[in-house]
């Protein structure tokens, strides 16, 4: 252990003076999903480092946020220490710090899942961040811990009671992950808490695996993108990319042929391509919509029914749209829920078994 490190980083795998048994993650005892943890750059990452650093520098910055991961753990733990290291501390001046570098914890249960507690880092606080919650139900209890949207982890370690048990949690249904790709939206930007963004809430809704590769800014259907999307088994793929193309020409230069590389590596798995929600904002929306269209059509003519489509325009709604978003783009709470519940129903019409 180097001199000068806070002592509230320090890892220990045995009993201590306050009691407690940290678990430094990932940890054979919690079960990881969305992300993954790359020992080659000690972060927690979205995708392989070195295919992000293929794809675009972009892509490689926004793929060490840790949108979309979860942790899911039982115990009956009475108290939890949570202990965060990251190379920074995201602060943007649009989106609360307990969206963009909170963790959250839920407690699950077969009824409506209670929110616990939120972790967020604090203002000062640029290097990581240590809590302590003494509220946990002591007795055996589904947990769930949500990964900040966009911010890097470097290391997350977890105490626990000493003697407590901790083992797997509640388990998403025997089905593949829910394969969603896209912009700045796609990624969480700006829900308040990680388990705001629509693809949370849905897996909420469904208890079916996600995976999140939103990338702000950076969702623009490079060739090696595109094929790495086509490498991840999926039972469903969300397209949502729409809003990073910078204009409709380079959309329609993309658009079909990142269906067409991802569907020769998934001739099965229903696709469903979805439009930029700023419809009112942006005079090529339409333009949009029809080149997206094209490939639908394109798609079933050549025998292809499995592709489908959900219009921007419909995520918010007809009431109050502009309640949804903190700007003329991103998405608050209620934008969320709004895209979620258009986006679940939707799913449900593609497939029952989504729902």
């Amino acid at each position: 252990m180097s001199e000068g490190l806070d002592k509230n980083f320090t890892i220990k795998s045995e009993k201590t003076a306050n009691e407690k048994t940290y678990y430094k993650t990932p940890n054979a005892n919690f079960d990881m999903y969305g992300i993954m943890y790359d020992e080659t750059i000690n972060q927690f990452v979205r995708m392989p480092d070195a295919v992000a650093k293929g794809v675009s520098g972009g892509v490689d910055y926004h793929s060490k946020h840790t949108a979309g991961g979860r942790l899911r753990f039982r115990t009956n733990s009475k108290t939890l220490h949570l202990s965060v290291k990251c190379p920074y501390v995201q602060k943007m001046s649009h989106m609360a710090l307990t969206g963009q570098a909170g963790f959250v914890l839920f407690k699950e249960t077969d009824g409506e899942d209670r929110l616990m507690s939120i972790f967020p880092a604090k203002f000062n606080e640029n290097e990581g961040f240590v809590y302590d919650y003494p509220w946990l139900s002591g007795e055996m209890t589904e947990y769930i811990l949500y990964f900040p949207l966009y911010n890097p982890i470097s290391e997350l370690v977890i105490g626990l009671d000493s003697g407590a048990i901790v083992t797997h949690g509640k388990q998403y249904r025997d089905i593949d992950p829910i394969l969603y790709y896209g912009s700045s939206i796609t990624q969480g930007g700006c829900a308040s808490r990680p388990d705001n963004s629509y693809e949370s809430l849905i897996g909420k809704w469904n208890n079916i695996d996600y995976i999140n590769l939103g990338f702000s800014g950076n969702g623009k259907a490079e060739q090696s993108m595109c094929e790495y999307l086509a490498t991840i088994k999926c039972s469903l793929f969300v397209c949502d990319y729409d809003y990073n193309a910078p204009d409709p020409a380079y959309l329609r230069k993309t658009h079909y042929n990142l269906y067409e590389v991802f569907r020769k590596s998934q001739p099965t798995t229903p696709i469903l391509f979805v439009s930029k929600p700023d419809y009112d904002y942006d005079s090529t929306s339409e333009e949009r919509i029809q080149i997206i269209l094209e490939t639908v059509a394109k798609a079933k003519a050549n025998g292809d029914n499995n592709v489908y489509f959900l219009s921007g325009r419909d995520l918010y709604g007809e009431e109050d749209r502009i309640q949804c978003a903190v700007d003329s783009c991103h998405p608050n709470d209620l934008g969320f829920y709004r895209i979620a519940k258009c986006m679940y129903k939707k799913m449900i019409e593609i497939d029952a078994k989504f729902k």
